[in-house]
C-alpha cells in the first residue's frame, strides 16, 4: 500500500452507489457495488470508481472494496471498507432481507490491512 501512497487508517469520502447518489436514504443490497470518491485517497482522486461487496445480513451493512479504477490509470487492488460515524453503517427499520436501508448516499473509506 506505500506504493500507492496509502497506510492503513487513511481515509476518504466515497459515494456509496452511483444510481441513487445525493440521495436520502439508500437501500443496499447483496452483492457486488459500484461507488466513486468523492476526495482523494493516496494516488486515486475524484472521480475514481471502487469496486467491491455488500453483505447486508445482520444489523449493520458491511462493504470492503477490492479494487480502484482511475479514470485514465490501470486497474489497481485495493482492501478497504465503508465506514459511517463511529464506524458503524447501521440498517434503518423497514430493511427486507437481501436488502439494507441506510440513511446516508457517501461514507468514508477507511484503508484496512485485512478483511477479518
Amino acid at each position: 500500500m506505500r506504493f500507492l501512497r496509502m497506510g492503513i487508517g487513511d481515509a476518504a469520502d466515497v459515494e456509496l452507489d452511483l444510481n441513487q447518489a445525493d440521495t436520502s436514504p439508500i437501500t443496499l443490497y447483496d452483492g457486488p457495488i459500484e461507488s466513486e470518491l468523492t476526495s482523494s485517497l493516496g494516488i486515486f482522486h475524484p472521480p475514481t470508481r471502487l469496486y467491491g461487496r455488500v453483505w447486508t445480513g445482520g444489523p449493520q451493512v458491511v462493504i470492503r472494496y477490492y479494487e480502484a479504477r482511475p479514470p485514465d490509470g490501470d486497474i489497481t487492488p485495493i482492501c478497504a471498507v465503508a465506514r459511517l460515524a463511529r464506524g458503524q453503517m447501521k440498517k434503518l427499520p423497514g430493511s427486507l432481507p437481501g436488502t439494507a436501508i441506510v440513511e446516508f448516499s457517501s461514507a468514508g473509506v477507511w484503508v484496512v490491512d485485512s478483511f477479518r
